[in-house]
């Protein structure tokens, strides 16, 4: 016999474990109550030992008997059921009231067998059930005994393959819910990844990729200048310098995901900003009442000041840059100015132009919940103004 793991039908096996032997006990108790000195006693209390001996030790005989898949443990069940079913029959023939024993027989059966395979099985027992209880009877023929037999076959194995098919069903649901739960963890960690790729590029472009950028133009500056101004060369090594050192505490921060190297000292963003334009040869103001902005805000509009500052020096061509921090309550805004050639903000939609600062602007921006503007036109120099939300227990 097969050994179910669910709870229910080990439940529902030891119940029909339980009814067989109750039942076996009854029929060898009526048969010696009516016939206590019979010949056949001997033979009929051997074989009901055997038989009780022979469904205790079914599942350890048959540790996993399936015939559906075949092999020497299908083949043991078959045989332990035959040897079963073979006693019992014996037993109805030399007593009948053993047919009683018929029902738990049926449960094991449709337990053991294939579907097509357990309904011969009913068949044949509950014929002999039939038989039986017409030698039982003492008025002669009565139809109640050949027709509530198989009535009540028909109900028990309809039951049983109804309860076996939404078993399997329910386990093929369980399978859908566990496969499509796997698939969602892994588009889940699909995303997670793209995002967390998406955030290593920008903060890769905004700090090492900037910072090698500018000691590039820095140092092409120096070397243009080496022989006719040595003074100003040795000026563009000493920033570059300095901007190489800024981008090495950047990068090693980067590495430990902590914040901007800028606000690592605790000053705030206002510090930070300033600390920035001043290297930039920037202005900066702040306008508003200041409030306590969560690190990730500070973090961010440092971010997004360090690419368009960037863009300026890089594309914009301009004489001067100015950075503006605005408190407005319900929300904080960082402006970014330049004098330079300006450009057509529509054409900055299109994926691809000019690199990647402003498209990783943009997405800082928008991760925020803010929004991000752009007022710009050719050699009119350009504005860019990120509005970031702010909730109410972030104000002062």
């Amino acid at each position: 016999m097969r050994h179910e793991r669910d709870p229910d039908a080990h439940w529902l096996a030891m119940v029909m474990h339980a009814a067989f032997f109750l039942l076996l006990g009854a029929s060898l108790s009526r048969y010696l109550l009516r016939h206590p000195w019979a010949e056949r006693s001997p033979w009929i209390i051997a074989l009901s030992a055997v038989l009780a001996l022979l469904y205790v030790l079914g599942p350890t005989l048959v540790p996993r008997a399936t015939p559906r898949r075949p092999g020497p443990v299908a083949q043991q069940a078959l045989g332990w059921l035959a040897t079963v079913v073979a006693v019992w029959m014996t037993l109805v023939v030399l007593a009948p009231s053993f047919a009683w024993c018929a029902v738990p027989l049926f449960y094991t059966g449709l337990r053991t067998l294939s579907t097509r395979a357990a309904a011969g099985l009913v068949v044949l027992l509950t014929a002999f059930v039939v038989a039986a209880q017409l030698r039982l009877s003492d008025e002669g023929f009565d139809p109640n005994l050949v027709l509530a037999p198989p009535a009540v076959a028909a109900i028990a194995t309809a039951v049983f393959v109804h309860a076996q098919r939404l078993t399997s069903r329910q386990r093929a649901l369980i399978d859908d819910l566990l496969r499509t739960r796997r698939e969602l963890a892994a588009t889940e960690r699909r995303e997670g990844t793209l995002a967390e790729r998406q955030r290593l590029a920008m903060e890769l472009h905004d700090t090492v990729a900037q910072g090698l950028s500018s000691q590039q133009m820095l140092l092409q500056a120096a070397d243009r200048t080496w022989e006719s101004d040595p003074a100003t060369a040795r000026r563009h090594l000493r920033t570059a310098q300095s901007v190489a050192e800024h981008s090495l505490a950047e990068a090693r921060r980067f590495v430990q995901d902590l914040a901007p190297a800028d606000l690592a000292d605790g000053e705030g963003l206002d510090a930070a900003l300033r600390t920035l334009a001043a290297r930039e040869g920037a202005g900066f103001r702040t306008d508003g009442a200041a409030a306590v902005l969560p690190d990730r805000v500070q973090s961010a509009l440092l971010r997004i000041a360090q690419g368009a500052l960037a863009n300026v020096r890089e594309h914009a061509g301009a004489t001067s840059a100015a950075l503006t921090l605005s408190y407005l309550g319900d929300q904080v805004v960082l402006d970014v100015a330049d004098d330079g050639r300006g450009f057509a903000p529509v054409a900055t939609e299109r994926p691809g132009v000019r690199g990647h600062g402003l498209p990783a602007i943009r997405a800082r921006v928008e991760q925020l919940g803010g929004t991000l503007t752009i007022e710009s036109a050719p050699g009119e120099g350009t504005v860019l103004s990120a509005a970031i939300p702010l909730e109410p227990s972030d104000e002062p």
